[in-house]
């Protein structure tokens, strides 16, 4: 963890991002081999600050990246959320959907990256991954990959 603060990530998002940059380490991936990303996106000012350590971490492949936050469906579920999360990418890999970020009509920040709003989305997804950061700066991301 990066324990910044006991509720607050730092607005850089280097705690979430060191945990991404770990996950893809471990995964022996490059950025570039992301198709999908589950943000933890707690409809927070957090939100934003993940989405820019996301957008830090990938760089120019931004524009082929899909990010959501199937919590916009299932609501915060505490000490479980991390392992829906988890299947939520495991399915957008066995039935190449992105899932949806629902009512999300008016983003409040310029991204290139598609947050899939309201609507799943059919794409090729070979590799996703599901970022769990929490309260303290406990931060976790997971990557799928998918098999032949």
């Amino acid at each position: 963890g990066d324990a910044y603060h006991i509720t607050a990530p730092s607005e850089d998002g280097e705690g979430g991002a060191r945990a991404m940059k770990a996950a893809l380490k471990r995964a022996g991936l490059q950025p570039s081999d992301l198709d999908y990303v589950n943000a933890h996106g707690t409809s927070t000012m957090a939100d934003w600050i993940e989405l820019k350590a996301i957008e830090g971490l990938v760089g120019d492949h931004a524009k082929n990246l899909a990010v959501s936050s199937t919590k916009s469906m299932t609501g915060h579920l505490l000490g479980a959320a991390g392992a829906i999360e988890a299947a939520f990418c495991v399915l957008a890999i066995r039935d190449q959907v992105a899932p949806p970020t629902i009512n999300l009509d008016d983003p409040e920040m310029e991204t290139p990256i598609d947050l899939v709003p309201n609507k799943a989305k059919p794409m090729k997804i070979d590799v996703a991954m599901s970022n769990s950061f929490g309260f303290g700066g406990t931060n976790a991301s997971v990557i799928f990959k998918k098999v032949d």
